[in-house]
């Protein structure tokens, strides 16, 4: 497909169909967060896949919300939670080279390690569109992480910072609400050409 056409189809699928996907299509998807820029090269992120539906099946409870607005989403062969490493940003920012021996993370203008992390989650949804599928990126709740952590695992030291579900479409996709596409906000409200103000 397209770049432009992969862009253009992207949105947010919260209705699949159970059809599986073939292991070669969820190691692409995968491996594309891989690509994703990272501060310094820090890549301080890890992903914790779900395919098998036992371990889906552990994963639900966690997002109650979801399941109750939209238990289609559980027909998804494939979760992904992406979590982010902030120490690996401090340890690699002390490093010789970077100056930063102190590891303080007030020198950090921005949370790099969730940045980072979300740009690898949004690879994860572009390259689903480019194998034909449905993918939605949505959170877990501050009072489920800790259950989460517990149930899955989860050193304390990465941070959940949302969950993907990755799957075919189901059939009967319910259209967009032209309510979203009247909210969308074009490029000439949020594009400042040269000055803030300036748009054109």
């Amino acid at each position: 497909m397209e770049f432009s056409e992969v862009i253009r189809r992207r949105r947010m699928v919260r209705h699949y169909s159970d059809k599986p996907l073939a292991p070669e299509v969820v190691e692409r998807i995968l491996a594309s967060a891989l690509r994703a820029p990272s501060a310094g090269f820090s890549q301080g992120w890890a992903f914790l896949a779900l395919t098998d539906p036992a371990d889906r099946a552990r994963f639900w409870p966690f997002v109650p919300v979801r399941v109750e607005k939209t238990p289609t989403m559980q027909d998804a062969p494939l979760v992904v939670v992406p979590l982010a490493h902030k120490q690996a940003y401090l340890d690699r920012y002390a490093q010789p080279g970077k100056g930063w021996a102190d590891r303080s993370e007030a020198r950090w203008p921005a949370p790099y390690w969730y940045i980072d992390t979300g740009m690898a989650s949004l690879l994860m949804l572009l390259s689903a569109v480019d194998e034909g599928l449905g993918a939605c990126f949505f959170g877990i709740m501050p009072e489920h992480i800790p259950p989460f952590r517990e149930e899955f695992g989860i050193p304390d030291a990465y941070d959940p910072v949302g969950a993907l579900t990755i799957g075919y479409r189901a059939t009967d996709l319910p259209p967009q609400s032209p309510e979203v596409e009247a909210r969308r906000r074009n490029a000439e409200e949020v594009i400042h050409r040269g000055n803030w103000g300036r748009h054109d």
